[in-house]
């Protein structure tokens, strides 16, 4: 049985469907994942074949590093999306998903950059990419 998911940001000027399976969720601890959220970031992933846009009139994407897209709704300013080069897939940000995700917390990364006003628990732990 294949999985489909449906998400959107929080007008709803953005929104998509994943059919097919989706990664564990992963919780980036890193500056940018910081800055672009407000804490970290915690982010599901689909292969980009299984990624399919409904609506995308609000959608702006912003290179926060060489190569690496941040995905958002210009509109709300909802976080949805990072994309890496060369991926063949996207990261997707876990709270857009409308209604359970079934999925669980796989790990950390970055954590050397997490703040100091929350512990990290649950799953594994890395300093770099997942």
């Amino acid at each position: 049985m294949s999985e489909h998911y449906k998400g959107s940001c929080l007008c709803g000027g953005v929104a998509f469907e994943v059919n097919g399976q989706m990664r564990d969720v992963v919780a980036c601890h890193c500056i940018q994942c910081r800055k672009t959220t407000g804490n970290y970031m915690s982010a599901t992933a689909a292969e980009d074949v299984n990624l399919r846009l409904i609506s995308s009139d609000t959608l702006a994407w912003y290179e926060s590093s060489p190569g690496n897209k941040r995905g958002f709704c210009s509109r709300c300013g909802s976080t949805l999306f990072w994309k890496g080069p060369e991926r063949t897939y996207t990261a997707i940000a876990a709270g857009c998903i409308d209604g359970p995700l079934g999925k669980k917390l796989a790990g950390h990364i970055f954590c050397d950059f997490a703040g100091d006003y929350y512990e990290i628990a649950g799953g594994e732990f890395r300093k770099g990419q997942w």
